[in-house]
């Protein structure tokens, strides 16, 4: 009973509808269950429509709510400017979980132009866009959340992923941010500082395993649990106590040791 009541408040304060963008595996399919599991309709965005329109067959049936998709590229702006829009006109969209990343992996002076601009345009800019079209009506009805994934990659230098993690403090520092714009206005804002998750972007990465990684659900009930309470979040408590530790010592360390930490990461097909 008291998880029914839970859920209940949870859809009270972010409901009807969720958006979530990259929400076709990984995270952002366990943020989309678990807000449909507490009974929000949704909107899932990613590239590709098959595995979108699989999962939302799945979450229909099990969980008896809405689910509308959109195949479409948050690497372009008319994305987020002109068929989000189109897709949630007359939506009453209380949550939006900004999930989406592209994290090509190798030396920095490796990547071509377009994927350096790629990289900045979905991991910082579409999660901007996003913040500037749903906000405002959240914070004119007085509830609302925005839960934008951010990394533990972000809490300093990684080389070899170099631009993902610092697009990765930029949505940590935003969110935080807004949380602090956004509370009087009862708006809840958090970033999920996700450390090693098993994700089908980490399996591809050549890596077999990291102390403390964590199930994608195990991840999105502590980020659901902490909105509302606190800016940002690291799930799982081994990853609260390392990344603390981290941030104790010189930045020049730090560096050092999370890049020994992921000395075995191989190339692989960024997420989209």
């Amino acid at each position: 009973m008291y998880h029914r009541r839970r859920a209940d408040r949870f859809r009270d304060r972010y409901g009807d509808w969720a958006l979530v963008a990259g929400g076709s595996a990984g995270l952002g399919l366990a943020f989309a269950t678990q807000a449909a599991a507490r009974g929000l309709h949704l909107l899932l965005v990613a590239r590709r429509p098959g595995p979108l329109d699989v999962i939302a067959r799945q979450l229909r049936h099990q969980y008896g709510v809405q689910v509308r998709t959109l195949a479409a590229d948050l690497a372009q702006e008319q994305t987020v400017l002109g068929q989000l829009p189109a897709a949630t006109d007359g939506l009453d969209v209380g949550l939006v979980v900004a999930n989406a990343a592209y994290a090509p992996v190798g030396p920095f002076l490796a990547l071509d132009a377009a994927a350096a601009v790629r990289v900045l345009t979905v991991n910082c800019q579409a999660p901007v866009l996003l913040a500037q079209r749903y906000l405002p009506a959240m914070v004119a009805r007085g509830r609302g959340g925005f839960v934008l994934v951010s990394s533990a990659a972000g809490l300093q230098g990684l080389p070899g992923v170099a631009q993902y993690a610092a697009t990765k403090a930029f949505g940590r520092v935003l969110a935080e941010g807004l949380w602090a714009e956004l509370r009087p206005h009862g708006v809840d804002v958090i970033a999920c500082v996700a450390g090693a998750v098993r994700t089908p972007g980490f399996d591809r990465s050549g890596m077999s395993g990291a102390p403390g990684m964590l199930p994608p659900d195990r991840v999105v009930a502590e980020t659901y649990a902490a909105l509302g309470r606190v800016p940002a979040l690291v799930p799982g408590r081994f990853m609260r106590v390392a990344t603390r530790a981290l941030g104790l010592l010189p930045r020049s360390t730090a560096v050092t040791v999370m890049q020994r930490a992921s000395r075995d990461l191989q190339p692989h097909p960024p997420d989209g």
